[in-house]
């Protein structure tokens, strides 16, 4: 008889194995020394071993279906239980009965995974809906309508939920985008109709600049072509190919107008290059009058320059209150010369500067002397009173002695 310490062979060549529960038959060996049945038997309990390593790998490492995994513990622990091998099977049991554990984990940490899964698909479904909601509502066509079908491709890459659910959901999103698409629809319909609209008028437009462009009516035609190009813009735009082609007969009428008009400006504006160099000439020459020294000479020469003035045209509109201010400047000058030359030689006028500045002069010498008296007698309230009252006769008094001055003293 031979044994080791998990199995034995009897003298008939019964194999058994050692468990827990006692020793279990595992099978017979007549075709060799009870050594080589040991061995036959142990390398069976090596192949269980390897065997259940390997699925105890596949359960951790893989994702090997809660199913898959309970069948082929099953199998590994029929072989275990039917005791064909010699070696610890009731480590190979523990080990199985670990693994059953590890799958049951698994399957419950897939289901919650499962679960949050489902979770994560509903709230991101529900927020692309609520998004497409809001779209359906915008009047941002392009950038509209591009962005709901970036939320469809999202919607592609995420896993159904319920089907109850899930239907509901898209019945919502598929909703939102019909409403958005309706509107745009009907929107885009009105712009045609607009543009079309747009495309009469611009006809009208065109066909009156093109009957102007041989005008000769310079003032009245610009601004006619003014109030067209206004009208033009109000009518907004017409379908693009139209536009563009009535655009270009819309300006092409106005450049062959403004092109003559131009020209003709061009001569009127070299004219009134050559007007302003011979204005400034005169405005240099009326400049040297001033300061004026003999009234009635530099009056005589200033009406003379005006005469001469007169006789040329127009100069250049911008540069027409620049040299016309330098004349007014000394036309200015001439006449204030004339108005002291008045105060002067105007005896009346003397007179009664002369007069008002003595009644000044004589009530601020008497409020002077009201002043001193009242001091004196210590009324100083009165004192105060009266000295406000003489600088405003003392200001008046000061003017006037300056107006008389103007008359020579």
């Amino acid at each position: 008889m031979s044994s080791d310490p998990w199995g034995r062979v009897d003298e008939t060549g019964t194999v058994y194995v050692r468990t827990a529960e006692g020793e279990k038959v595992v099978g017979s060996w007549q075709a060799g020394t009870p050594e080589e049945a040991l061995a036959y038997f142990e390398r069976k309990y090596e192949g269980l071993v390897v065997e259940i390593g390997l699925l105890e790998r596949r359960v951790r490492t893989t994702d090997l279906s809660a199913k898959d995994a309970q069948t082929a513990i099953e199998h590994l622990r029929a072989q275990v239980e039917e005791h064909h091998a010699v070696g610890d099977l009731d480590a190979l049991r523990v080990r199985l009965d670990k693994l059953v554990a590890d799958v049951d984990a698994r399957r419950e940490e897939r289901k919650a995974q499962k679960a949050k899964q489902a979770d994560e698909a509903r709230t991101a479904k529900e927020t692309l809906v609520a998004e497409a909601e809001e779209l359906a509502q915008s009047d941002q066509w392009r950038s509209a309508g591009e962005r709901l079908r970036a939320l469809v491709d999202a919607w592609k890459g995420l896993p159904r939920l319920d089907r109850k659910s899930d239907d509901e959901l898209w019945h919502r999103f598929s909703h939102a985008r019909s409403a958005f698409s309706k509107r745009r629809k009907a929107h885009f319909a009105a712009l045609d109709a607009q543009r079309e609209d747009a495309r009469k008028v611009k006809e009208r437009l065109v066909a009156e600049a093109e009957s102007l462009s041989k005008s000769t009516d310079w003032g009245p035609t610009a601004a006619r072509y003014r109030e067209l190009m206004a009208d033009w813009k109000a009518a907004g735009r017409a379908q693009r190919e139209a536009e563009d082609d009535l655009w270009n007969r819309f300006r092409g009428a106005q450049d062959v107008f403004f092109a003559a008009r131009s020209e003709v400006f061009a001569e009127r504006d070299a004219e009134q290059v050559e007007n302003l160099k011979l204005k400034e000439e005169l405005a240099e020459e009326a400049e040297k009058l001033v300061p004026v020294t003999d009234l009635k000479a530099a009056r005589a020469a200033f009406r003379s320059i005006n005469e001469r003035w007169e006789a040329i045209g127009h100069v250049p509109r911008d540069a027409r209150g620049r040299v016309e201010g330098r004349m007014h400047a000394v036309e200015r000058a001439i006449q204030e010369a004339e108005e002291g030359e008045w105060r002067r030689t105007n005896p009346e006028a003397r007179a009664r500067a002369a007069g008002l500045t003595g009644q000044l002069q004589a009530a601020v010498d008497k409020l002077r002397a009201e002043i001193d008296a009242a001091r004196a007698a210590g009324n100083n309230a009165k004192a105060d009173k009266l000295a406000r009252e003489l600088e405003g006769r003392q200001a008046l008094l000061d003017q006037a002695l300056k107006g008389l001055e103007e008359f020579g003293g």
